[in-house]
């Protein structure tokens, strides 16, 4: 019995690791606004 609630929790676990490590993983979004600043700036650079 202790057995097959030891497998259960390791299973959790991992399954809890798994959400963490991609929720929390790859590139962050930069915000618009940013964005729109970058955007208006190399537009500006082209023109000159």
């Amino acid at each position: 019995m202790w057995i097959l609630v030891l497998e259960a929790m390791v299973a959790f676990f991992l399954l809890a690791f798994i959400v963490w490590w991609t929720m929390y993983s790859g590139k962050k979004p930069t915000p618009p606004a940013q964005k729109q600043v970058a955007t208006d700036k190399d537009a500006t650079e082209k023109l000159k």
